[in-house]
């Protein structure tokens, strides 16, 4: 990478971090599995005998590493992310080719996040208002060497933009090929809030389902987000 700008390294050591997903993803059985994932290509074959949609849930494990692979309890919320991928859903760090792991530094950045890519969803399908899809929180743990945007470097400017993704991919194709683990990164979404994209599942640790969540879409923007435990409704106040 001579000649390129590259962002410093960091130590990122976060306990409480949070990821927002849809609900409608279940844990998948392989990852939530005690065996060791090594032994995942051949208890795949096995199954495949007798279930051959099973790639469909699992996805493509060979994009993970076997070394960086994670099992037990709670893996699905850290494997999922990149083992399913496609081009048709770029991402800030990635064109789709590889996963991403994106996760917050707090509760209300994560909403913020996941708020602004739900509404730009509802608007491209232009769907009606109303209480729409449920949300699951999870909380885990971020422990990583990332390469770091919050310094507010000018030349790492572009990787922020909130419309484009251009520059933000360039960057970050170019250190995951390099041995990057990921990207520390100031939320686009919300001022002052952080956020990470880990490149690989093994960066993160100890994910627990927190919040079930509702948002309610008001033909315009989420403008409400409903605890669905409590029942406690929030109104969303942009910046």
């Amino acid at each position: 990478m001579t000649g390129i700008a590259v962002p410093l390294v960091n130590k990122v050591e976060w306990e409480g971090a949070v990821r927002i997903i849809r609900s409608i993803y279940p844990p998948i059985d392989l990852f939530e599995d005690i065996a060791d994932p090594a032994d995942w290509p051949l208890l795949i074959s096995a199954e495949q005998k007798t279930n051959p949609r099973i790639m469909t849930s699992i996805g493509n494990i060979e994009l993970v590493p076997p070394e960086r692979r994670i099992g037990g309890v709670g893996a699905s919320y850290l494997m999922a992310s990149f083992t399913h991928v496609s081009l048709d859903r770029p991402s800030r760090f990635s064109d789709g080719s590889y996963g991403v792991l994106y996760v917050a530094r707090s509760y209300e950045t994560a909403l913020f996040e996941t708020i602004h890519h739900h509404a730009r969803f509802m608007v491209r399908t232009a769907e009606p208002a109303g209480w729409t899809s449920q949300f699951r929180e999870i909380v885990l743990k971020v422990d990583a060497e990332l390469h770091d945007l919050r310094g507010g470097d000018e030349d790492f400017g572009p990787c922020l933009d909130p419309d484009s993704y251009r520059a933000a991919q360039q960057l970050a194709a170019s250190l995951r090929f390099s041995g990057s683990d990921g990207m520390a990164y100031p939320s686009v979404r919300q001022a002052g809030g952080q956020c990470v994209a880990l490149f690989y599942p093994d960066c993160a640790s100890n994910p627990i389902q927190g919040r079930h969540l509702d948002y309610h879409w008001d033909g315009k923007r989420v403008d409400l987000v409903r605890d669905a435990g409590s029942g406690a409704v929030f109104r969303v106040i942009e910046d």
